[in-house]
């Protein structure tokens, strides 16, 4: 654990989250269901076995919105401030707490949940979560030997993603006596299972909405339909002789009234009641972002594409038939619970494409125009997307490149190679629909790296220019740099890298985006933590930390070393490569690393170097030497590891990049 993750052995109170109404509650449960029946499943013991554990899970997190006020009759507000990136809103919240204490108690009387938790039910068949393979069958194993406390401590760390301090008052307000020590044996399973836990949670083995389903006991269902057919006809023999009934036809049944839940799930789902935001609402708002874009395209009136579109949505997260999904890590894969926004919707390379926005995510729905191919839906993250995050939108990919639709606020597009910074950008032509022309890829080689120059319109105050690029996902990622101590540049002020010098540095690290496809890249910042004077005169050295922070709220972090050629790669500095960090970011500003170096003539030395906040550098292990300042420089025939600790204004020290963490100085 985390030296901020540590308590103080002092009681810890539950959590006050407002008792939401039921309408949002609802909205809410809709949205994340298969997230909150996830952790339902996991927290339940297996000893009620896989059938029942599946259905009780349901029936759980289905009963929670009883919990939920009444609308209108007292319901407390939910608060005005917006949820934070990544963390949940105030009815995710509660709906969770809720879930976690009814699973708990169910876990601690296993026969008390099968009699209060009937529905829903399933006759005939026995429903079990699909088979996963090695790992996955140890993980399950090893939950099962611990208490449903631990496994709702795990949950809340590993699938949920939550903080020691903020799972604690969760696990309180769930009845857990001891919410330290759950969360201690916790983080200690999560030690032995690994880096891979959070990925194992989200496989099919744990996933108990995609499940199998096979025959019961046939015989003996025969068997008990037989007797039970007899006993009925005895029963009704029986009645038979001492009542004459009178046959009369009944009145029809009353047809059952539509739910608020599939109205609001048929209304998300019509094409009538799609939001369109007004063409210049943008330039006249407190809000820019992807909420201000108006509806574009010449097919945005053409009702049976955005039909297909939305049954596409609704099919694709379900069953999947005939549609063809693929979505960014963590992103949420429910059917819309609300009309959702339409961006764009037009004919676009071959194939029809429409755009969504649904608050949380956008989608791309595309279908081809002729000839073969099926329909394709893609989901990502776009929760937190602003002027430059939210600039820009891939429509479609082909051989030639990616056509992007830029935000109503930019007003001149180029592309540039960020291998060839002296090369100016090239200007990249835009329809009056704001639909850009083909953005090459990058080369397999790394011989092109292209990303988007793009600056932002005077109608805004948020006037000027900055760099994307392409990482294969719908939403381009924002590059940023931050220059070297030393040049005039204030601490900590990530920049935009459209400068020669910006350009000049992510030159040299341009190679190191491919890497990032996929991942779900919101933005990339290039942190020139120290630049230091090399020994025999050989140069400077420039070390660097480049974050990728990703749409869920974590940081993805890379620690370089490079040389004084401006036209060498950087080299990565061994140490770990974790997506839950606060290095390099405005909550982590300390950093120190060190690496072997051999000079043009042949001698080889030890190097460190921290941020400019560091006071002094000391190395132990096979180089043994203490230093005031930033820099050390050691010369040294030795090999093999150093541990390196560095001192900071703070109280304890700071280790070096790849070292556990000693004290609360600890970045």
């Amino acid at each position: 654990m985390h030296p901020h993750d540590t308590f103080d052995g002092t009681a810890i109170p539950p959590t006050a989250t407002p008792r939401p109404a039921r309408g949002d509650a609802e909205a809410a449960l809709v949205e994340h269901y298969p997230r909150l029946v996830r952790l339902a499943h996991l927290i339940l013991p297996p000893s009620l076995g896989r059938h029942r554990r599946v259905l009780t899970a349901h029936a759980l997190v289905q009963k929670s919105l009883a919990a939920a006020a009444p609308s209108g009759h007292g319901a407390r507000p939910a608060p005005t401030v917006p949820a934070q990136r990544g963390e949940a809103g105030p009815v995710l919240a509660w709906l969770r707490e809720t879930v976690v204490s009814a699973a708990l108690r169910a876990a601690a009387r296993p026969r008390w949940a099968l009699w209060r938790t009937p529905l829903p039910a399933v006759l005939g068949l026995r429903l079990f979560p699909r088979a996963g393979g090695v790992d996955e069958l140890a993980l399950d194993t090893a939950l099962a030997t611990v208490t449903p406390q631990v496994r709702a401590a795990f949950a809340l760390r590993v699938l949920e993603g939550l903080g020691a301090r903020s799972a604690a008052p969760v696990l309180a307000a769930a009845g857990v006596a001891a919410p330290e020590e759950a969360l201690h044996a916790a983080e200690h399973l999560r030690s032995i299972v690994g880096a891979d836990a959070e990925s194992l949670l989200n496989g099919a083995e744990f996933d108990p909405c995609v499940v199998q389903a096979r025959p019961t006991d046939l015989l003996r269902r025969r068997q008990r339909t037989r007797l039970t057919a007899l006993v009925a006809a005895a029963l009704v023999l029986s009645a038979s002789a001492g009542v004459l009934v009178a046959l009369r036809p009944e009145p029809p049944a009353p047809a059952p009234p539509v739910t608020a839940l599939a109205a609001a799930s048929a209304r998300a789902t019509d094409p009538r009641f799609l939001v369109r935001t007004p063409p210049e609402r943008w330039s006249d708002t407190a809000r820019v972002d992807l909420t201000q874009w108006p509806a574009r395209g010449a097919r945005t009136g053409d009702t049976a594409l955005l039909s297909r579109a939305l049954d596409a949505w609704t099919r694709g997260t379900g069953d999947g038939r005939g549609v063809r999904v693929s979505f960014t890590p963590s992103t949420p894969t429910t059917p819309p619970a609300a009309p959702p926004r339409l961006l764009f919707a037009g004919s676009v390379d071959g194939s029809a494409v429409v755009l969504l926005h649904d608050g949380e995510r956008l989608i791309r729905y595309a279908e081809p125009l002729a000839g073969r191919g099926g329909q394709v839906l893609e989901l990502a993250r776009a929760d937190d997307a602003d002027v430059t995050t939210g600039a820009a939108v891939a429509v479609a990919r082909t051989r030639l490149g990616t056509r992007f639709l830029l935000a109503p606020w930019i007003d001149e597009s180029a592309v540039r190679d960020l291998l060839r910074p002296d090369v100016p950008a090239a200007a990249l032509p835009v329809s009056g629909d704001g639909l850009t022309g083909p953005v090459p890829q990058p080369a397999a080689d790394c011989g092109r790296v292209p990303a988007l120059q793009v600056r932002s319109s005077t109608r805004i105050v948020e006037d000027h220019s900055f760099l994307l690029t392409d990482l294969g996902e719908l939403s381009p990622a924002h590059l940023t740099w931050t220059p070297a101590p030393g040049t005039g540049a204030p601490a900590r002020q990530p920049r935009e890298a459209t400068s020669a010098a910006g350009l000049a540095a992510w030159a040299r690290s341009a190679c190191t985006l491919p890497g990032l496809r996929g991942t779900g890249v919101r933005a990339v910042n290039r942190w020139e933590f120290a630049r230091q004077a090399l020994p025999e005169r050989a140069g400077p050295a420039t070390w660097t930390c480049t974050r990728a922070d990703l749409w869920n709220g974590r940081g993805r972090v890379t620690v370089a070393w490079e040389g004084p050629d401006p036209r060498g790669r950087p080299v990565p500095v061994p140490g770990p490569a974790p997506e839950d960090t606060a290095a390099c970011s405005r909550f982590g500003q300390h950093l120190l690393a060190g690496t072997y170096w051999t000079a043009p003539s042949g001698a080889r030395y030890y190097l460190a170097a921290g941020s400019r906040a560091l006071t002094g550098v000391t190395a132990d292990g096979p180089v043994t030497a203490s230093v005031r300042g930033q820099f050390l420089a050691v010369r040294t025939d030795a090999t093999g590891r150093v541990r390196l600790s560095g001192t900071t204004p703070g109280p304890g020290s700071l280790p070096g990049w790849g070292e556990p963490e000693t004290g609360p100085g600890g970045s």
